[in-house]
């Protein structure tokens, strides 16, 4: 299964916020930068794609399904979109390989922005990750949005761990999207792996697990033999004594979010702890300085076992 968001032809979320945008186009009153802020995973970039094809859409065959808040499969801007081929459109992400949007992309994107328009009709550049974004590709960002045009629309998505720069926030109309626990499970359900969520160990049902999140644990649990109901303890001593992190980059990828889940069900249970405060803290930093510094991974979650998980 896919869930990634050019892929997600159904909205399951967000409707009223997606007709209050949908009425201010209709009427020629929609702002033309906005930034889409949220947690990771919680469905900002398929939001702003699905607002993308209504805006395209909207002069062709085809068109943005109202009643079912779907994108039609046979669209003519959607098909393009997905071979990265429409005209009109312009995306921006950061590449995984590297810690920041890079100033070349915001290059492409401005000679985008002063090429002539196809048929004459507006362009959409989508700009995922705008917390990637360096020094530079902002200042250079903020030359292009600053020029009043009309005919081209900014949608900017930010996960809101992390900060952007005010300068960038000032000239943009802000939504903050997010998702109640119920939302959460009815998105999940509609997602296909409801039976999956269903015998999920409670540790992993809390305030952190956006859809995404159970989508790829989901893939961990699948990939490396592991029941839906181990706890969030048992499931860390496994993913260090079987060095499981080494054979799965989702493991890699997302201990950051497992030590959140570990910590969180510590210092609720206890209430008030020091002791996990402090830990809660000093993991997360050496977790972050690891991606940084490309510090040693092993040495990291050895001492994670030793003082937390071996008492």
């Amino acid at each position: 299964m896919n869930i990634e968001p050019l892929n997600n032809k159904s909205l399951y979320s967000y409707k009223k916020i997606f007709f209050s945008l949908k009425e201010l186009f209709d009427n020629n009153l929609l702002p033309n930068k906005i930034i889409f802020s949220g947690e990771k995973g919680i469905g900002k970039s398929t939001f702003a794609y699905h607002l993308t094809n209504y805006i395209f859409s909207h002069s062709e065959k085809n068109k943005y399904d109202l009643e079912n808040n779907c994108i039609n499969g046979n669209n003519y801007s959607y098909s393009l979109i997905l071979k990265n081929a429409h005209p009109n459109f312009f995306l921006i992400s950061n590449d995984a390989d590297k810690k920041n949007i890079q100033i070349s992309k915001i290059r492409e994107m401005i000679n985008f922005t002063n090429k002539s328009s196809f048929n004459n009709l507006c362009k959409v550049i989508l700009i995922d990750n705008i917390e990637f974004l360096n020094s530079s590709s902002v200042n250079a960002l903020l030359k292009v949005i600053e020029e009043p045009n009309n005919n081209i629309f900014f949608f900017l998505i930010h996960n809101n761990k992390k900060q952007i720069l005010e300068t960038l926030k000032s000239r943009c109309i802000k939504y903050n999207l997010f998702l109640t626990n119920e939302e959460k499970e009815y998105v999940i359900k509609n997602l296909s792996f409801n039976e999956f969520y269903s015998n999920l160990n409670i540790d992993f049902k809390n305030i952190y697990s956006t859809p995404a999140n159970i989508f790829t644990l989901n893939e961990i649990f699948k990939n490396n033999d592991i029941h839906e109901n181990i706890s969030i303890d048992d499931f860390l001593k496994l993913v260090i004594n079987k060095s499981l992190y080494k054979k799965d980059a989702n493991i890699r990828d997302n201990l950051s979010f497992f030590f959140e889940l570990f910590f969180k069900k510590k210092i609720n249970f206890l209430h008030s702890n020091e002791k996990f405060y402090y830990f809660y803290k000093y993991f997360l930093k050496k977790l972050n300085d690891y991606r940084l510094y490309n510090l040693d991974l092993e040495s990291i979650l050895i001492e994670f076992n030793g003082k937390l998980l071996n008492e």
